[in-house]
């Protein structure tokens, strides 16, 4: 797939005078719904440019963590910050404008059916009322960046799984958003297809630069990630040479709702916490 020249330009890096603080940081985060706590007493923190991957079986948290994080869902005790803003109890009018800063690709796509590829993937721009012109140019951008230049006019309905998944990563992007949230992105999808969507966050990583924060149970997919880089001159993604790893793409890991791992893929396969290691065999 070809690099389309809107997406691609570098963030900038601040000097060390001017180092920002994380994008997302929670600290002792915890919430309950009508049974055991679902998280309990969660600190961790997303910093500029970095992928977060975040770890478990089904029914831990993992989605659960991601709606806090941009304020879907409040917890019962601890502190969220976002884009350096407490927003545990933020009003929602504020929280509205945040979360525009933010791009959420949904578990299974969330795409609406009775809408066509375009206005899926312009759905914001539709509701703020940018002109006609401007909304179509900036889809076919997104569209190319994801390969699915033909799709403009197609329904839903008529795109496979992996594409359905394709069309949401450019709504996620039609804004650049600053923070990207993937809510298991290769659920329920074949290996050939998991791994073009891998490959579509690899290169969202290293072309945008933009952190994110990915949810998934996919050891394949997260390992991918890590040990591999969109390459321009090429057009896909390629593996990085034996024994290094994407010094920006680190892991955390839930269990029972609590926070066991935090560090990166060779902390990650020489843990000897017990439930790290059983998840990885």
């Amino acid at each position: 797939m070809d690099v389309n020249p809107v997406f691609t330009q570098p963030a900038p890096v601040p000097s060390p005078a001017e180092e920002p603080g994380p994008v997302v940081a929670f600290r002792n985060v915890s919430l309950a719904f009508a049974g055991p706590p679902v998280l309990q007493d969660v600190s961790f923190s997303v910093a500029p440019g970095e992928t977060r991957i975040l770890l478990g079986p089904a029914g831990v948290g993992k989605s659960v963590l991601l709606k806090l994080t941009n304020g879907l869902l409040r917890p019962d005790q601890g502190c969220i910050r976002l884009f350096g803003e407490e927003i545990s109890h933020m009003p929602e009018q504020k929280l509205f404008a945040l979360r525009l800063r933010t791009g959420m690709v949904f578990q299974e796509g969330a795409l609406f059916d009775s809408l066509t590829v375009r206005d899926n993937v312009a759905y914001q721009l539709i509701q703020e009322q940018v002109a006609d012109e401007e909304i179509d140019s900036r889809v076919r951008e997104a569209l190319h960046f994801v390969g699915l230049d033909e799709t403009f006019r197609f329904f839903p309905s008529s795109l496979s799984g992996g594409m359905r998944r394709r069309v949401a990563i450019a709504r996620a992007l039609i804004r650049q958003p600053e923070f990207l949230l993937y809510d298991s992105p290769t659920g329920g999808l074949d290996p050939v297809t998991s791994t073009t969507i891998i490959e579509l966050i690899v290169k969202q990583r290293d072309v945008y630069h933009s952190p994110s924060l990915l949810v998934t149970h996919r050891l394949q997919d997260a390992f991918t990630m890590c040990t591999h880089h969109f390459d321009a001159a090429t057009g896909g993604m390629v593996p990085l040479p034996k024994g290094q790893t994407d010094p920006n793409t680190t892991f955390l890991m839930l269990s029972e709702g609590r926070l066991i791992f935090d560090g990166s893929l060779h902390e990650l396969v020489h843990s000897q916490i017990p439930f790290v290691r059983e998840f990885l065999q």
